[in-house]
């Protein structure tokens, strides 16, 4: 075994530089520095090309992880980014927001002992430094097949199947109702884990690619589903899931209870003045505030509501850190920036003055193994009720899905909870109508962004094949 096998041993694991707290909590930037190239090959060197490589396998979409993370020590950028596109539409942001602490990163052989790989920074450093010196997807040699697909949703799924599509010669338009492509990436994820430019880059790089994108256009309204079945040989529907988990708890109804995603979509709206009146700008300066849930949707309003300037920031969660559903590694960034947590705490009522929230009653709880389940169950303490002083409540329990009424018109089925029925096993495929097929979270339930780009991809290789075309070597 050659030394370099063994860099491990001498070199940690090394992260970006992190923005130092004091400015982070005042900007809507991303909080992490990119990689120098020696850093990006000497963590890369670290890698000890298993065998049997676990990142690559607890990857949603299998990237081949040694094999770039190889490339890039040696400084073969380019070449990396050809491979990282091989198995992802969109590794840039993958790089950015995955939580990688849960899946390949989790996953490394090194995560006992020495800590893993970084393999995520390496991913964006990656494919941010071959876009800076001029790449691009190589399609000289596609062949235009005179097929043509309609993409209804812009979001990760979406462009995921538009992406595998395009590099086979199908004629895509991908229709969507916000006026940036991403869907979520724009407008759920905050400037601080995603910023929206990276975003706008890769429209430029898909247009280059020739997908066409049809936006501020909304499906049953401003074009009728009929009308896209007889423009397009094949529908592809990536909705996602947007209906709010919603909840009995008194007091909800007040003013200063705010949604989410209204919160997050609303921040993104007046940055970047897209003049979405839907989602008018929440402005919590100097309110005290209490972020209900645990998922990185949580995450995402309470750092929100930090840079914004809130007075006090807190999160309540039932269950404790270890069960919380999102990344520990946003989790901590949370804590670092002032967000007080209260863990094993149930929401009772929202307490309010003539319909003003004056503050947010919370119970505390004791898991305890619940018959039939393998995850704890928070129970109720008696008695150890407390108020949380509040100006404002953000309710954050995810997200369900919410078919649209002309989806009916398509003879798509649907399951009882709404997701929609297809025959493909990774969560992307055709569904009971032939000619209509879906991915992402509209068929698994809300996902992750990794999760929706193999479903995407996925199910453009099932169109590929409805529609009997040969799959086209491209770059």
């Amino acid at each position: 075994m050659s030394d370099k096998n063994f860099k491990f041993l001498n070199l940690q694991r090394q992260s970006p530089h992190v923005i130092p707290v004091k400015v982070r909590r005042e900007e809507f930037r991303e909080i992490y520095e990119p990689f120098e190239p020696e850093s990006a090959s000497a963590q890369s060197e670290r890698c000890l090309d298993c065998g049997n490589p676990y990142c690559e396998w607890k990857c949603p979409v299998h990237n081949y992880i040694p094999d770039w993370l190889a490339l890039v020590a040696e400084g073969r950028i380019e070449e990396a980014a050809e491979l990282a596109h091989e198995t992802n539409s969109l590794p840039e942001m993958c790089g950015r927001i995955c939580p990688q602490d849960r899946l390949c990163e989790g996953a490394c052989t090194l995560q006992t002992g020495f800590g893993a790989v970084t393999i995520g920074a390496v991913e964006r450093y990656i494919v941010d430094t071959a876009f800076e010196a001029g790449w691009r997807p190589d399609l000289s040699k596609v062949r235009p097949t005179g097929r043509s697909v309609g993409i209804v949703g812009a979001g990760p799924a979406g462009l995921a199947c538009a992406d595998v599509l395009a590099r086979n010669g199908v004629a895509t338009t991908v229709y969507d109702r916000y006026p940036e492509i991403g869907g979520l990436l724009s407008f759920g994820i905050p400037e601080f884990k995603l910023e929206l430019e990276v975003v706008r880059r890769r429209r430029r790089v898909f247009e280059e690619m020739g997908i066409c994108f049809e936006l501020n256009t909304e499906v049953g309204k401003t074009v009728q589903p009929n009308e896209l079945m007889q423009r397009h040989d094949a529908l592809f529907l990536g909705m996602g899931t947007y209906r709010p988990v919603t909840s009995v708890i008194p007091g909800l109804g007040s003013a200063q209870v705010y949604r989410a995603l209204d919160y997050l979509i609303g921040q993104t709206n007046a940055l970047h003045e897209l003049s979405m009146a839907s989602y008018p700008h929440i402005d919590l300066a100097g309110k005290r505030v209490v972020v209900l849930g645990g998922g990185d949707t949580a995450m995402d309003c309470v750092r929100t509501a930090i840079r914004q300037g809130a007075a006090e920031v807190h999160c309540v969660y039932r269950r404790d850190r270890q069960n919380m559903p999102g990344s520990q590694r946003e989790v901590e960034h949370a804590m670092a920036e002032g967000v007080k947590f209260h863990y094993q705490c149930n929401p009772l009522a929202v307490e309010n003055d003539d319909g003003r929230v004056t503050g947010m009653e919370i119970q505390k709880t004791e898991l305890r193994p619940e018959p039939g389940s393998s995850r704890l169950k928070p129970f109720p303490i008696e008695g150890s009720q407390e108020v949380i002083a509040a100006d404002a409540v953000i309710v954050a329990f995810g997200f369900r899905p919410n078919m649209p009424d002309w989806v009916s018109e398509l003879a798509v089925d649907l399951h009882d909870d709404g997701r929609v029925k297809v025959n493909g096993h990774d969560g992307g495929g055709q569904t009971s109508n032939p000619r209509v097929f879906a991915a992402g979270d509209m068929v698994l339930g809300a996902d992750l962004v990794v999760t929706a780009v193999a479903g995407g991809r996925e199910a453009a290789q099932s169109i590929l094949n409805h529609l009997d075309i040969r799959s086209q070597a491209a770059a």
